[in-house]
C-alpha cells in the first residue's frame, strides 16, 4: 500500500490527548484519514481542536461502557495505541494501565467485531532494557528483552500479550526517548539549560539517543501504509549524542552563551530518587523522579539500531536533534511570552 492509500480510511487514536496523541491526529488528518481520538471524560482538548476530528470516549475501567462505545461506532481501518503511564508509583499502576487497558481494549474490538486492518502499539526502547554497555553495541530487534523498570516490565507483557495471544495485525513501535512541543521531561532539561546548569549523571560515558516526534509520527503512518504486520521496530534518530553534545545544542538554540555542568554521582540520585518516590506515594501521586526512573538515567547505552524500519517501510528522519531542538525551544519561548 502506497502513503497515499490511507487517504479516506477511518483512524481511531487511543490515547489521543497525551503529548504524542495530538501529534498522531494532526497527522492523520493531514493525510486524508478520517480521524477519531478516544479519549476520557476528563482528558483537555486543548491540542484536539481540529473540527474535523470525531471523539470516542471512553472509561477503560469499565468495560461495558468501553464495550458499549467501540460497538456503537463504525469500524476502524487502523488503530493507532497510543494509551500509557510513563510514571507510576508501583508495579501494580503500571500494569494496568500499560497492559490490562490494552488487554481489554483488543478483547472488545474482537467481541464487537471491530478489529482493523492494521494496529500500531507504542511501546518503548525500555520494554529491551540495558544492553551492551561495554562496547556500546547498539540495541536491535534481535537483542533479548531484559527490562529492568516497573514501566519496561508492563510494555514487554503488552507486546508479548499482543504477539502471542491477541489474534489481530499488530505493529509494534520502541522508540527511544521522544522530544518536541509540549513534552515535559525534555522541557525540564531545556529549562535547566536556560538558567545555565545542566544535570547529568554517573561519570562513565553516557550515548543518547532521540526522536523528534514529528518523525515518530511520520514512521506511524509509513508503517501502517505499508501493509506490514507482526514486527517490532525500534525508532530512533540513527546516530547517538554525549551529554556535552545534547547540552551546547540546546544551548546554542536558546542564545545561552555559558552553562555549568554539573555531574551527580549515582549514590546521590539513588538517594533523592528514593526520597521523591516515598513523597509521591504520600501525595498520592507519581513523582517524575524515581527508582524507575533512576534505574533509565542510570543506562549508559541508548544506541539504536533502525536498519528493519529503514528496510520495511523507507524510515529516515527529518529531524536531526538540532533542528528538533529548535522546534522546540521556539515553541518553549512562544509559551512564555
Amino acid at each position: 500500500m502506497s502513503k497515499n492509500q490511507l487517504e479516506g480510511k477511518r483512524l481511531l487514536v487511543v490515547g489521543a490527548g497525551g503529548f504524542i496523541g495530538g501529534f498522531i491526529c494532526r497527522e492523520g488528518l493531514a493525510r486524508g484519514m478520517k480521524v477519531t481520538a478516544a479519549v476520557r471524560e476528563s482528558t483537555s482538548r486543548r491540542y484536539l481542536d481540529d473540527a474535523r476530528l470525531e471523539f470516542l470516549v471512553l472509561d477503560y475501567d469499565d468495560p461495558s461502557q468501553m464495550e458499549k462505545a467501540i460497538g456503537d461506532a463504525t469500524a476502524w481501518d487502523y488503530v493507532i495505541y497510543n494509551l500509557g503511564a510513563t510514571k507510576a508509583a508501583t508495579f501494580p499502576e503500571f500494569n494496568l494501565v500499560n497492559f490490562e487497558y490494552l488487554r481489554r481494549f483488543v478483547e472488545i474490538l474482537k467481541k464487537t467485531d471491530h478489529v482493523p486492518a492494521g494496529f500500531l502499539f507504542m511501546s518503548s526502547l525500555s520494554a529491551i532494557g540495558p544492553g551492551d554497555e561495554k562496547n556500546y553495541t547498539p540495541l536491535s530487534a534481535s537483542t533479548p528483552p531484559n527490562p529492568n523498570t516497573r514501566y519496561g516490565l508492563s510494555k514487554i507483557k503488552a507486546e508479548q500479550y499482543l504477539e502471542f495471544q491477541s489474534g489481530i495485525p499488530y505493529i509494534i513501535f520502541r522508540p527511544t526517548g521522544v522530544y518536541g512541543p509540549h513534552e515535559k521531561d525534555y522541557l525540564m532539561m531545556i529549562k535547566s539549560i536556560d538558567s545555565h546548569f545542566d544535570f547529568g549523571v554517573g561519570y562513565r560515558p553516557q550515548m543518547l539517543t532521540f526522536i523528534y516526534v514529528d518523525d515518530l509520527v511520520s514512521a506511524m503512518f509509513d508503517a501502517l501504509a505499508s501493509g506490514i504486520t507482526g514486527k517490532k521496530y525500534i525508532i530512533s534518530e540513527e546516530r547517538s549524542y554525549t551529554q556535552k553534545e545534547f547540552r551546547k545544542i540546546v544551548a546554542d538554540e536558546l542564545g545561552v552563551k555559558w552553562v555549568i555542568p554539573v555531574k551527580l554521582p549515582m549514590w546521590a540520585v539513588w538517594c533523592a530518587s528514593f526520597v521523591a518516590e516515598k513523597i509521591g506515594h504520600f501525595r498520592a501521586r507519581p513523582s517524575t523522579l524515581n527508582r524507575d526512573k533512576f534505574k533509565i538515567m542510570r543506562q549508559r547505552n541508548w544506541n539504536a539500531d533502525v536498519s528493519d524500519a529503514r528496510r520495511d517501510f523507507g524510515f529516515t528522519t527529518r529531524f536531526p536533534l538540532r533542528e528538533g531542538i529548535r522546534q522546540t525551544v521556539r515553541a518553549y519561548r512562544g509559551e512564555k511570552l
